[in-house]
């Protein structure tokens, strides 16, 4: 078997078939796009889940140029699906825009790049609009304006209504438009403090494009998120969403079963079905089942030299986590314990609303719930409804994301933790308050997640973290000390100073939980953990046993 290359990061769709990558075919999407005679079409999927590049794919298809599309197509689904979608082949002139490049950290880049993606596109079709003739006087004084980048505030206000009626009269044939990444400009201008003003040039595009333009056959527009009508997409009447709760079009973005079998089957790798189901599987586009199409071709690719490979978490580093960072930061206990349930493999059900906009993002939990799921971090298992209210029981999808929420996540909650004042904790230790350090240390578990059934080891890390910053102290952890090892020890640079020998135990019950630090400070003795301090030359030695059971702490001093 000959190794065919794969399209990592590769997005264009007549590279990818000139080049000879592997190819999944998704071109039946051509036909159900047709069958649906949607004016304005909005597909939301999560991030690398194939939509750029199936925008590419259909400009190939629709696009009216120089050259016959049916070679690229050649072998593939759509090309024997009937002469009713293949007559679409080649006739429509098309406007093709993505805003991608518009994630940049202030406004004036941002705008700047839509105006450079805005030109680029008038440049792509200079030279058949002027052969064509047809543009004269003021209209193509405009258009040369826009293809320069010399255009005024108005003239980019409806530049793609503009350039749809340029090409509709040098063609003869409405335009098509194709807009990907709608929504990034919208979500980066949210984290960077400049939502609104974005929002208005960006929806002045849209509005006089899609919304009752004469020169426009059909408009296919994709993002991460739905935002809501009445903040991008006001009076347009004629949009048909489909976001990855629609069964329409659910086979289209991402990799099926099959396809996953196929590729598998392709590169004689199907003894690795199963690792890439439990990692790459899970996500569920209507009632459509879904692999990550970017992890699964990572995991494909990093076989070519080990058929052994393990498997890493690919999207992990492609995808903004900037939401999950929010939840994180504005989570109260409920959340705290919901995201727990989560990473234990079990569910939550929440309220779906996805006429949301990024304003009500943090105004309450259940809409930072809706953005997980639409973003990819959650997948639906069952969908009910109570009355008006929709509601959606949520899973991770597989352990891929699962190891986004243990690592990502858990790092941020670490974070939290240090920016905290410890002070008071550390006071405690050195002054021999053991009620009080447990009632600090008791209602710092509280904030933190745990995804390791409460094993000794996390209190371990727990309380390790909690105390690294403690002033001038050294900090050592599990080192060889008379017949064992202390789980911490504490000590002053100088034997003048104190040092302190911390020994934990793991309760099964609250009322273990004095037994507990009974035994811990036992083991102190009978260990003789002390005995290194002394040698060293210290004589004020602290012992304390802590005892944990769950999110519950218990100090006694000894």
């Amino acid at each position: 078997m000959s190794w065919k290359p794969l399209p990592i990061g590769v997005d264009n769709f007549e590279n990818l078939i000139r080049n000879g990558y592997y190819f999944a075919d998704k071109t039946l999407f051509i036909r159900e796009l047709l069958d649906m005679k949607g004016e304005v079409n909005l597909f939301t999927r999560p991030r690398r889940f194939g939509k750029t590049l199936n925008m590419s794919m259909l400009r190939c298809f629709f696009e009216k140029s120089g050259e016959d599309p049916a070679v690229l197509f050649s072998g593939t689904k759509i090309l024997e699906a009937g002469e009713q979608y293949l007559s679409h082949m080649g006739r429509y002139p098309v406007i093709s825009l993505s805003l991608k490049s518009m994630k940049q950290p202030s406004l004036e880049l941002s705008l700047a790049m839509l105006k450079k993606a805005v030109g680029a596109e008038f440049s792509r079709h200079w030279q058949a609009v002027h052969d064509s003739g047809k543009l004269t006087g003021a209209a193509l004084e405009r258009y040369v304006r826009l293809r320069d980048l010399n255009g005024s505030d108005a003239d980019y206000a409806d530049a793609l209504k503009y350039l749809s009626e340029c090409l509709h009269a040098c063609f003869g044939e409405k335009a098509m438009i194709l807009i990907d990444e709608y929504d990034v400009p919208l979500e980066n201008a949210w984290f960077h403090g400049f939502y609104d003003d974005v929002l208005f040039p960006v929806r002045s595009l849209f509005e006089s494009a899609l919304k009752t333009n004469d020169n426009l056959a059909f408009a296919v527009v994709t993002g991460c998120l739905r935002i809501s009508r009445e903040s991008i997409f006001t009076g347009l009447n004629n949009l048909r969403i489909l976001s990855v709760t629609d069964d329409s079009c659910s086979e289209y973005f991402g990799f099926t079963q099959q396809d996953v079998d196929q590729m598998l089957a392709f590169y004689d790798l199907s003894d690795r079905t199963e690792t890439v189901k439990q990692w790459y599987d899970g996500y569920c586009f209507g009632n459509t089942e879904v692999y990550n199409p970017w992890s699964v071709i990572n995991f494909v690719s990093s076989c070519r030299r080990n058929r052994n490979a393990l498997p890493r978490p690919y999207w992990s580093n492609t995808s903004s986590n900037d939401i999950v960072r929010i939840l994180v930061e504005k989570s109260d206990l409920s959340v705290r314990r919901e995201i727990e349930t989560l990473i234990e493999g079990s569910s939550i059900t929440k309220p779906v609303h996805e006429d949301i906009t990024y304003e009500d993002m943090q105004s309450t939990q259940d809409n930072l719930w809706n953005f997980l799921f639409f973003t990819g971090y959650l997948k639906k298992l069952r969908e009910f409804q109570e009355e008006e209210n929709i509601y959606i029981e949520m899973t991770i999808p597989n352990r891929e994301v699962r190891y986004i929420y243990k690592n990502t996540v858990l790092h941020w909650f670490e974070e939290k933790t240090e920016k905290k004042e410890l002070s008071p904790l550390y006071e405690s230790i050195l002054n021999g308050d053991a009620g009080k350090m447990a009632e600090i240390l008791s209602e710092n578990l509280m904030e933190t997640i745990s995804f390791y059934d409460y094993q000794e080891s996390y209190y371990h890390g727990f309380l390790a973290g909690m105390l690294k910053n403690i002033g001038n102290y050294i900090v050592l952890s599990n080192r060889e000390a008379g017949n064992g090892r202390p789980d911490i020890v504490l000590k002053y640079p100088s034997i003048r100073g104190k040092a302190v020998i911390i020994e934990i135990k793991v309760a099964g019950s609250w009322k273990e939980l004095k037994k507990k630090c009974t035994e811990a400070l036992k083991q102190i003795e009978e260990k003789d953990y002390e005995a290194e301090l002394r040698r060293e030359g210290y004589q004020n030695i602290m012992k304390y046993g802590v005892a944990f059971y769950k999110k519950e702490c218990m100090v006694k001093s000894g």
